[in-house]
């Protein structure tokens, strides 16, 4: 074979790597590989940075000595303030890396978490079959996201993963599975909750409001066995660290509200504007994005009410649309959020390829939104610049998805 036949038959088979859907497993093989050798490389040439490890590790030593008082369990870096599921996990952690010694084995075990991730969102994406195969290129890019997962080792990563999962099983239309899994993640950190707006309407439309109320039922049935023996202790102490939504993070920390002053960032009146906010752009989804395709979300309400064990949706909820709604549904928690600090990003950054590419956006535009949410992420200490670029790369993708075209497959 001549060496200008080699060429045209590499750049083919390159192109159908990078574009074609049926490539889309190959691709993500390399990428894996490839990302499991950089976070082998990070882990030995960078160093680890102690911030809640130790903190996880002392709350747990005081779990294994039988308090189960959540309001006495604490450590160098504040009291307990997350679900029973994170516990469970850093009691594991715990016996495994040598009652939290072994920082080196944690933190290949937070690489193999964080290639679980990667995986999954490989799937995700393949499972949509909306987006090019090659945007997956763009996953291993984040410093953030490895710094955050392999030398901060922050319990974010679980519930990112447990999130992950449950999403693959609704793409998958296993949502007993589904229900499980993201009640796992529940356990973990309350952000999951971020999540449950797009849930209820996949649920509502595919299986209509009874199912969905059962499915609710589940998932808050499996918080409380997860919780019992600290519920038994003290439901109140345990309710008011574990999921506590007054909770008023410290303004030095915050990523994306720089640009306000700490009088301003720390009122009620702020935190209430941002609560309408939230609430009026789900609103906003649910009548003219979410429910478009089946009439409208009064017509999706009155089918619900009138057959309450029956889908109340018309159009067929797609692997795509899955993930595009819950995708959303967790941007638009986050673009109201009170306060975001550095782990949040393992909230959404592998999401934000996807979201990006599903509005109508120029190409160029695209990529500069992907790079600047990039670049506010990676500024250390927050700036009026970075959450300015934070906050209006944000509401830009919610926007473009507002008026965003109906899906489309990528041809094959």
């Amino acid at each position: 074979m001549s060496q200008s036949a080699l060429l045209r038959s590499s750049l083919r088979w390159l192109q159908q790597l990078l574009f074609n859907p049926n490539y889309l497993w190959l691709l993500s093989l390399i990428i894996i590989l490839g990302d499991a050798v950089l976070s082998e490389l990070i882990i030995r040439f960078v160093s680890y940075t102690e911030i809640d490890w130790e903190t996880y590790m002392i709350q747990v030593e005081l779990y294994r000595k039988g308090e189960r008082n959540y309001s006495n369990i604490t450590g160098p870096t504040g009291p307990l303030v997350y679900p029973a599921g994170h516990v469970y996990i850093h009691n594991m952690l715990y016996e495994i890396t040598n009652s939290g010694t072994n920082v080196q084995l944690a933190q290949h075990l937070y690489a193999l978490l964080y290639l679980v991730s990667v995986t999954l969102t490989c799937a995700i994406y393949g499972k949509s079959r909306s987006v090019p195969n090659w945007l997956l290129l763009v996953l291993p890019l984040s410093k953030r996201l490895h710094s955050i997962f392999v030398l901060r080792l922050f319990n974010d990563c679980w519930s990112l993963v447990f999130v992950q999962s449950a999403i693959l099983a609704f793409q998958s239309e296993m949502d007993g599975l589904g229900t499980i899994l993201y009640s796992a993640a529940l356990s973990v950190k309350m952000s999951a909750f971020l999540y449950l707006p797009g849930l209820l309407v996949i649920l509502v439309k595919r299986h209509g409001i009874l199912f969905t109320m059962r499915k609710l039922v589940n998932i808050f049935g499996i918080q409380t066995l997860l919780a019992y023996p600290f519920i038994q202790e003290d439901l109140w102490a345990y309710m008011h660290c574990a999921f506590d939504f007054s909770r008023v993070f410290l303004y030095k920390w915050t990523v994306n509200w720089r640009i306000v002053s700490e009088e301003t960032f720390l009122s009620r009146e702020f935190a209430k504007c941002l609560l309408i906010g939230h609430v009026v752009i789900l609103v906003c989804f649910g009548l003219f994005r979410w429910c478009k395709s089946d009439g409208g979300v009064v017509t999706v309400l009155d089918r619900a009410l009138r057959r309450l064990n029956r889908p109340a949706g018309l159009a067929p909820i797609t692997p795509d649309y899955v993930a595009t709604v819950l995708f959303t549904s967790n941007l638009i928690g986050i673009l109201f959020a009170r306060s975001l600090h550095y782990q949040f990003y393992s909230w959404y950054a592998q999401q934000v390829p996807f979201l990006v590419w599903k509005t109508k956006y120029p190409v160029f535009v695209k990529i500069c939104l992907m790079l600047a949410v990039e670049y506010a992420w990676n500024v250390f200490p927050s700036t009026v610049l970075s959450s300015s670029v934070l906050l209006g790369s944000n509401l830009a993708i919610v926007l473009g998805l507002l008026h965003s075209p109906s899906a489309r497959k990528v041809p094959s």
